[in-house]
């Protein structure tokens, strides 16, 4: 533990959702939703003004649209993201040799190893300075947090939020965290959560005045123990440059062994969202799925699926840890679960959305090779209108192609234009896709420096109507 908060953790504000705000005028101060907009979608971010309405990361987007119909839904620009995540982490680089990213649009830093702070006014110099630069370099906002240890800075950056900054000083950690709940504390999720509150722990002065023995009676030695020295404040955990993770995974134990082969089955499931929801914070997909079960009499089995390729798609890993699980006998009960993924690549959500595609295309186009005369799946649209005030309504799914007849060998195939996407038109220049369906694609023309634009709609294959290049969000206007 460090006698000044030279810990930086920096987390940018809802992130994919400011980015497209940024890049988007007539979005700017209304509800977005960014995330896979298919039957089984879920958010990846919203913005501060779609959270109002309830709406939140991991949701079914389905849920989100009954929680937000007017908001506008997009489909992720992972190449458009991860060019904003470097020049931050490019920043954070000119701080410390010591950054150690999360996500994207997370990391902690060391500042006193890069000799920029050593008492609470230079780090919180620093940390001001820092959010400036994000801002100048970026348009985006950043929340920062700075203490002494990586637990609470990064719940000092969480207090912060939105565009904030929040010193925690060295020494007053246990007064912090007395009054908060057991769920603040890393490794305490639903399941460790309602295990203590059904001990009688719900704060985290109710772990530290518990002591190691009980915590360790209730948890085990490994869980137990860690959780007790979380509880008085005490996190030496270093500032790790090179996070070289070989897996990601989650595990519950039950407080009753469980025996009915359904409510494994549901709980396996859930375990497999939540691993998926960890794979994505870091960063990563993965091809191998793995399943430990862990029985009545303790003995512990482990079963893996190695996949064709790559992936972070929920619907995947649940069915694969589905398919583990039905070669494991759990007749006498069944006291731990967990699910895990290794095998991880760089590169996340993007390849899931690209599959989802491929996927909707081939069940497109074997649905039309079995009906005669009319081809074509027609997706559904939501496009927005353009009101008299010239307000952004709600932009959502995007479509497929509809014709009639059997295609030519030599005829292209209609272009699909996602939500949300840039494109470039010969005529009115750069703009990003409302929507589209039915053969057509709505169109906003405007550019980040620009004011709002106007909508026009074109045929989806319109020649002078191409995909387009991100532009910056700094730099011109």
């Amino acid at each position: 533990m460090r006698a000044a908060p030279t810990i930086l953790h920096l987390d940018m504000d809802a992130f994919f959702a400011a980015a497209e705000q940024a890049s988007k005028p007539s979005l700017r101060g209304k509800p977005v939703v960014v995330g896979g907009l298919g039957p089984r979608g879920v958010v990846a971010t919203a913005s501060y003004e779609a959270r109002r309405f309830g709406v939140h990361s991991a949701m079914p987007m389905g849920q989100a649209r009954r929680l937000a119909p007017n908001a506008a839904y997009l489909v992720p620009r992972f190449s458009f993201y991860r060019s904003i995540s470097e020049q931050v982490m490019e920043l954070l680089g000119r701080l410390s040799p010591l950054v150690e990213p999360l996500s994207l649009d997370e990391a902690f830093v060391d500042l006193e190893a890069g000799g920029v702070a050593d008492d609470s006014a230079s780090a919180r110099a620093a940390g001001e300075r820092l959010r400036a630069d994000i801002l100048a370099t970026t348009g985006l906002t950043g929340s920062v947090g700075l203490a002494g240890s990586k637990m609470i800075a990064k719940i000092a950056s969480e207090e912060a939020k939105p565009d904030g900054l929040v010193l925690i000083e060295p020494g007053t950690e246990r007064e912090l965290l007395a009054p908060r709940s057991v769920r603040i504390l890393p490794g305490v999720g639903p399941a460790t959560g309602e295990h203590l509150r059904r001990a009688g722990m719900t704060t985290v002065s109710d772990l530290a005045e518990a002591g190691e023995d009980e915590l360790v009676r209730l948890l085990g030695r490994a869980h137990g123990a860690s959780l007790y020295l979380m509880a008085q404040g005490y996190d030496d955990r270093p500032v790790v440059a090179e996070r070289d993770a070989k897996s990601v995974s989650v595990e519950d134990t039950f407080d009753v062994d469980l025996h009915d082969r359904v409510r494994i089955r549901v709980e396996v499931e859930r375990l497999a969202e939540r691993c998926v929801g960890r794979l994505r914070a870091s960063g990563h997909s993965g091809r191998t799925i793995v399943l430990k079960v862990r029985r009545f009499d303790f003995s512990t089995l482990t079963r893996s699926e190695t996949l064709r390729g790559p992936t972070d798609d929920p619907g995947v890993v649940r069915e694969a840890a589905g398919r583990l699980l039905e070669a494991v006998d759990t007749t006498g009960g069944v006291r731990l679960l967990g699910v895990g993924v290794s095998g991880l690549a760089d590169y996340t959500q993007e390849d899931l959305f690209a599959q989802a595609e491929a996927a909707e295309a081939a069940e497109a186009a074997e649905g039309a090779a079995g009906t005669a005369g009319a081809v074509g799946a027609v997706a559904t649209v939501a496009a927005s209108e353009e009101g008299a005030g010239g307000d952004a309504g709600a932009a959502v799914t995007g479509a497929s192609a509809a014709a009639s007849g059997e295609p030519e060998a030599h005829e292209p195939v209609e272009r699909r234009w996602a939500p949300g996407h840039d494109v470039r038109h010969a005529v009115y220049g750069a703009g990003w896709v409302q929507g589209s369906g039915v053969g057509r694609v709505t169109v906003r023309f405007e550019e980040p420096w620009s004011e709002p634009g106007r909508v026009r709609t074109f045929a989806v294959d319109d020649p002078e109507l191409e995909p387009g290049e991100a532009l910056p969000l700094v730099g011109r206007g």
